[in-house]
């Protein structure tokens, strides 16, 4: 049985083990493809902060024209090595990148709570990048899901929107919630078309993993879930929205 202090262990103190969990890549990555789908507009496609380029790959059957800017060259290094010459990365910090174009659907996904000014980012979108039919997709950690809110009534984080220690540690600034995101958006001059949640999830990751190694969860499980997010956005995984250019 999994007790508090090994809840608080795994989730809130957890710097010697890796932040990426099989359920961000193996379960969220496809359903956010699949909730991008209705919306992914016909041409180029520019993805913020491409990381290891895991999301990248999923992206790539929706444009032939894809560009990706992420800060870290390391990751660059290894996304290269799984994406060779079909996507263009720009190394280089959001605030100080200089694209050459304006594309017709700009992806962030994971990205805007790491930073120290998002609302000057989102402006740079609304402003340069996104082209005037464009869409941006933009999905953050909810505040508001479901193992968030188990986590405060164990009393092993202070309110919903807290950033734990292992989250500060890799860098979040701040933890989002469907209102406060879109305050962000609205407030860079983004129009917001859709907004949504991604997943219904009452687990935290590390006990999402676990699950995930035995036959216990089925996909028609996973899409039950998927299906039940877009009922209560409040209680997913992640929040998302869809936003033009303002």
């Amino acid at each position: 049985m999994t007790t508090a202090r090994d809840f608080n262990k795994e989730i809130i103190d957890n710097s010697g083990r890796s932040y990426f969990y099989g359920f961000d890549y193996d379960v969220m990555h496809p359903y956010m493809i699949q909730s991008f789908e209705p919306f992914l507009r016909n041409g180029n496609l520019l993805e913020l902060g491409s990381f290891k380029g895991e999301l990248t790959k999923r992206l790539l059957p929706y444009s032939e024209d894809i560009t990706c800017v992420e800060a870290s060259d390391v990751a660059i290094s290894e996304a290269r090595q799984k994406l060779g010459d079909k996507v263009t990365f720009v190394n280089a910090l959001f605030e100080q990148a200089q694209l050459p174009t304006r594309y017709d659907n700009i992806v962030m996904t994971h990205v805007l709570e790491h930073l120290d000014d998002p609302v000057l980012v989102l402006k740079r979108i609304n402003d340069e990048w996104l082209s005037d039919k464009g869409r941006f997709f933009l999905v953050c950690p909810n505040a508001n899901a479901p193992s968030r809110q188990i986590a405060v009534k164990m009393g092993l984080i202070s309110h919903n929107a807290a950033v734990t220690p292992a989250e500060a540690e890799h860098g979040h600034r701040c933890t989002y919630s469907l209102d406060t995101l879109e305050r962000d958006a609205v407030a860079a001059g983004l129009k917001v078309v859709h907004r949504s949640g991604i997943f219904f999830k009452a687990l935290a990751n590390f006990q999402w993993d676990r699950l995930l190694q035995t036959d216990i969860i089925s996909p028609a499980y996973l899409d039950g879930c998927y299906k039940l997010g877009q009922q209560y956005p409040d209680l997913c995984s992640s929040i998302f929205l869809v936003c033009e250019k303002g």
